[in-house]
């Protein structure tokens, strides 16, 4: 037997790392913090709570790497299915969740991710959303679904899931990829919504073309400002 086998895992990540000696799990990445003055350990950060946090009721569940580990606590609440955000965490039980693993560690696959969580919406599973800490990569995820499925506005949603779980802080990056989803999903609505009543005035009135010139001049035109 190799040594490696003989470790205990690591308490945090659950994977097989020299955690005490500081070296970062090969696995998940998962490090041990960084000392203070003097290299002395710096104060140990909030444990989050075992329990993923509830966004939406029976359903959608965010959290980190730490809450996807606890298999039997998982099934107490009732979750069969698993998004894994992060292509480097491992799917640590395949037996029993049914996972679906995004591939992309830079590029956040949203419309990927989403047609994922709207087939767990219609079959009625609960389904748990995690990246390392359940703070930024796989909140953003949560936040683009609830703008595609519940219409609402990223400003409405990033407070909706803030509200759920406090700790979520999105980085940077993925703040500017959430702006630009929202854009691509609400201008596209909007060209959809303004042609659909444009064509709908047309039909319900046949003299349009004689009174309105321009509209059907409009409507031949797809690009609408807002």
């Amino acid at each position: 037997m190799r040594k490696r086998e003989r470790e205990n895992p690591c308490g945090i990540c659950g994977h097989y790392h020299k955690y005490e000696e500081g070296e970062p799990c090969g696995v998940c990445g998962h490090r041990p913090p960084a000392l203070g003055p003097g290299g002395a350990a710096a104060a140990a950060p909030r444990q989050d709570s075992a329990f993923p946090s509830e966004v939406l009721k029976d359903f959608l569940f965010l959290g980190s790497y730490d809450n996807a580990s606890r298999s039997e606590l998982l099934k107490t609440i009732g979750i069969s299915h698993i998004l894994n955000t992060v292509p480097l965490c491992q799917n640590l039980y395949r037996n029993s969740f049914t996972y679906h693993c995004l591939q992309d560690d830079k590029i956040l696959q949203f419309d990927d991710a989403i047609q994922f969580l709207e087939q767990c919406e219609r079959d009625k599973a609960r389904v748990l959303v995690h990246c390392m800490s359940g703070k930024s990569r796989s909140a953003a995820f949560v936040v683009a679904f609830l703008m595609k499925s519940r219409g609402w506005r990223l400003a409405q949603c990033f407070q909706w899931v803030k509200e759920r779980r406090p700790q979520v802080q999105l980085a940077d990056a993925v703040q500017q990829q959430l702006i630009e989803y929202e854009q691509k999903l609400f201008s596209s609505n909007l060209l959809q919504r303004i042609h659909s009543l444009l064509l709908d005035s047309v039909f319900r009135n046949h003299l349009v073309t004689s009174r309105c010139p321009s509209l059907i001049s409009r409507l031949q035109h797809p690009y609408l400002s807002e």
